[in-house]
């Protein structure tokens, strides 16, 4: 029952996403004035949100992202990719439209419909975190 609400709220969130995207490439200069006083102050809070969560602690590691085994130095990837698309994102190749409609419809499959489970669905942490795995002899590569 957690994975159907778990993937209830992506869902939700990824369809607000398209949704302001849309916007942002087809809407009328007065329609994305009024989209961006509303919808930026809330992303921007958004972020600040999330990434007060991935603040380094006094010890340099991400509390978010690290495990009792395995401690994810800073900057973690959420701040990586923050940092990307926040400030070097005029740098970024742009996605063309088919890309991302096919990024749509794979992500708003249900659990138990046919695909590969993400690592965010398999660990139980965001898809940003990569587990590391062990290598032959033990050691993680």
């Amino acid at each position: 029952m957690d994975q159907v609400l778990g993937q209830v709220l992506r869902n939700a969130v990824w369809e607000r996403l398209d949704m302001l995207s849309d916007l942002a490439t087809r809407a009328d200069a007065q329609s994305l004035v009024s989209v961006a006083r509303s919808e930026l102050p809330r992303l921007t809070e958004g972020w600040r949100a999330m990434l007060q969560a991935h603040e380094p602690d006094e010890r340099g590691d991400c509390p978010t992202c690290s495990t009792r085994w395995h401690k994810c130095k800073a900057p973690c990837s959420v701040w990586q990719v923050a940092h990307e698309h926040l400030v070097a994102g005029g740098l970024a190749p742009q996605q063309t439209a088919a890309t991302q409609d096919h990024r749509r419809e794979s992500r708003r499959r249900l659990p138990g419909q046919t695909r590969a489970a993400s690592a965010s669905e398999t660990t139980g942490r965001h898809a940003l975190v990569t587990p590391r795995r062990p290598a032959i002899g033990g050691v993680h590569a």
